[in-house]
């Protein structure tokens, strides 16, 4: 892959699994030095697992544990990462959960959890990240931007999705956040954007793809006809941090394979 992001530093957030480990290897192939962060000690080993995939291919990068829902965590993370490496010049915004109910049995537990860990850690990282690229600046050599911050979203930031509101509301706060800071910020040269995935093959919804039957029903909602995986993220991680976006900013990039184009309508509906 072209080192388009060589000499970059770039913090993605859940990368121990899933997109997040799919966008750290791709962000690490094109040049960037990654922070694999990773919620509790019980994932340490994913994450070093991924890390060690991306030495192996001639990457760089750490590990870090970090809850992003805690503030004080999320604080240290930054000044550590700037300590160790001099600066960040991406945040990809990706850690996130799900905790589905019939929202009229919905616990707050189960709402507050999702809200904490996929609205408010995405605030708690990009404000950090924020006030170092304020700090920072525009470096040429590095980037045209500042700065860049990819938020994690998803389809349901504009498709409901019932027995899943927590997650859809979420969702669709990220997408309102990116592009209030991507206005407020925009002046500074820095860019925030989101990334909309569809169906992607990942653990969290390995029971919508795990077998042929659960697959043809999935593929209903593509009208691409394939279940994404996370190389497709990975690579619209990677355009989006690099120049090659540098005129893209408050926008949502969907890569869903025609998900949202509501195909049940293709027939009249």
């Amino acid at each position: 892959m072209d080192q388009k992001l060589k000499g970059q530093t770039a913090i993605i957030t859940g990368a121990s699994s899933g997109i997040g480990s799919g966008v750290a290897r791709a962000l690490a192939a094109a040049g960037a030095s990654v922070v694999v962060n990773y919620p509790t000690a019980a994932t340490e080993a994913a994450a070093s697992g991924v890390l060690e995939e991306i030495k192996g291919q001639g990457g760089a990068g750490i590990v870090y544990q970090c809850d992003v829902s805690k503030e004080s965590e999320v604080v240290k993370m930054f000044a550590d990462v700037v300590k160790q490496f001099g600066t960040v010049d991406i945040l990809v915004n990706n850690a996130g959960l799900q905790r589905d109910a019939s929202f009229h049995e919905m616990s707050l537990e189960q709402w507050n959890m999702v809200l904490g860990i996929n609205l408010t850690g995405q605030f708690l990282c990009a404000r950090e990240a924020i006030r170092e690229f304020l700090r920072r600046g525009i470096v040429p050599a590095r980037s045209k931007a500042a700065g860049k911050i990819i938020c994690m979203s998803s389809v349901h930031e504009v498709i409901p999705w019932a027995g899943h509101a927590n997650y859809a509301a979420s969702k669709g706060g990220i997408m309102m956040m990116m592009k209030s800071i991507a206005q407020e910020y925009a002046p500074h040269k820095i860019r925030v954007n989101s990334i909309g995935p569809g169906a992607i093959k990942t653990p969290i919804n390995h029971q919508a793809w795990d077998t042929p039957e659960a697959e043809k029903k999935l593929l209903e909602l593509i009208p691409y006809n394939r279940v994404g995986v996370v190389e497709d993220i990975g690579a619209a991680a990677v355009w989006l941090a690099s120049d090659d976006s540098d005129y893209v900013n408050g926008t949502t990039l969907f890569v869903d394979g025609g998900m949202t184009l509501y195909p049940g309508f293709s027939t009249n509906g």
